[in-house]
């Protein structure tokens, strides 16, 4: 059903310029996504459309409004529509949840999580010491975990940051890997470089390197070491085996905490090999002191595209498990066909002999 809403902000001239963009492209970005109407008057905004859009529009208007006072770029804007969206499906009224209750501080800035999934990641972080964030590419899964050890590091929590990841290839043949034990698994955990670089900063990144108190290391060389007053992250976790995972989890030590973050919708062991993530998240689910965080498409913080292709991605396997369970019912169903047309041929049998 279509409603029309009247929203009215208070803010100047110049706030309403950087509000809607240059030639109105914010608004025009907002209605594509939200699929409304939104008409400007001055400092006035009707919204039609569906309700629950049109409550998401006046959200993220809202939102807007908040921090107009400054140029608002394509991308913070994105990021703000993605934060109403990430939601759970049952609960309509979410956009208007405040998800800015909680925030982590670095040498760069404040890190916001965008939803109410990331916020309940990060909360779970910060009160567990171990815990597990589990869902597709571009959830904010390992950005946060780091964040949230950056927060903890700069506050005297813990003492040093590891990152941990297992080196498996995605598909793809490297061949041999020149240098040091460093630059030979750097591939491997650029994503988590990245992150910190954006933290921290690429000087100081570098001294704590130098210092060991930022650590990198391969999942295999954990083997044997315990972790004191460290945050360790353990990221691409699908692609550990259930002997690796049980390994890493067992290295933990007083005042220390584990982040274990995973697709598995991207397992990239070789074929036959259980995934240790999958194994571990239905052994550990039943302890009420670990956490498990599961995100969705909603949850995408990148492209707008990038959730499409999730949620397409997504369609496609269930329809490939519904033609697979069709066709082994199928086969069964054939096979009980073949079993009493058997059963039959063999009394007919018996009943001719019977009557020679």
């Amino acid at each position: 059903m279509s409603i029309t809403r009247t929203l009215t902000l208070n803010i100047d001239a110049a706030a309403l310029r950087n509000l809607a963009g240059e030639y109105n492209k914010h608004l025009k970005y907002l209605q594509e996504r939200l699929e409304i109407q939104i008409i400007q008057r001055q400092n006035t905004f009707v919204l039609t459309g569906d309700l629950i859009a049109v409550e998401r529009g006046e959200f993220i208007l809202n939102k807007l409004a908040d921090i107009a006072d400054d140029d608002i770029g394509s991308e913070e804007l994105h990021l703000i529509i993605q934060s109403s969206l990430a939601r759970d499906a049952d609960t309509p009224k979410a956009p208007t949840a405040p998800y800015a209750d909680i925030s982590l501080r670095t040498r760069k800035g404040k890190i916001t999580p965008r939803g109410a999934n990331q916020q309940t990641y990060v909360k779970k972080i910060l009160v567990s010491d171990v815990s597990f964030g589990v869902g597709p590419a571009g959830t904010g899964k390992t950005y946060l975990a780091v964040a949230c050890a950056v927060d903890m590091l700069e506050r005297g929590e813990i003492e040093r940051i590891l990152l941990v990841r297992p080196a498996v290839e995605a598909g793809e043949k490297l061949g041999f890997l020149p240098g040091d034990l460093t630059q030979k698994i750097d591939p491997y955990l650029r994503p988590l470089y990245d992150a910190l670089y954006e933290m921290l900063g690429f000087e100081k990144v570098g001294k704590l390197l130098e210092r060991q108190v930022i650590e990198v290391a391969p999942l295999a060389y954990m083997r044997g070491r315990t972790l004191n007053n460290s945050f360790v992250i353990l990221d691409e976790a699908q692609n550990t085996t259930p002997e690796q995972m049980k390994m890493f989890l067992t290295r933990l030590g007083f005042g220390s905490r584990a982040v274990i973050t995973g697709d598995m919708t991207q397992v990239d062991l070789p074929r036959g090999h259980k995934s240790g993530l999958a194994q571990a998240l239905q052994i550990l689910s039943k302890i009420d002191e670990i956490h498990i965080t599961r995100f969705d498409s909603k949850d995408v913080v990148r492209h707008h595209l990038v959730q499409k292709i999730v949620q397409a991605y997504d369609a496609f396997d269930d329809e490939q498990e519904k033609l697979a369970a069709e066709r082994k019912a199928a086969r069964l169903a054939e096979k009980e066909a073949e079993k009493l047309a058997q059963q039959a041929n063999h009394q007919a049998e018996s009943g001719a002999s019977n009557d020679n």
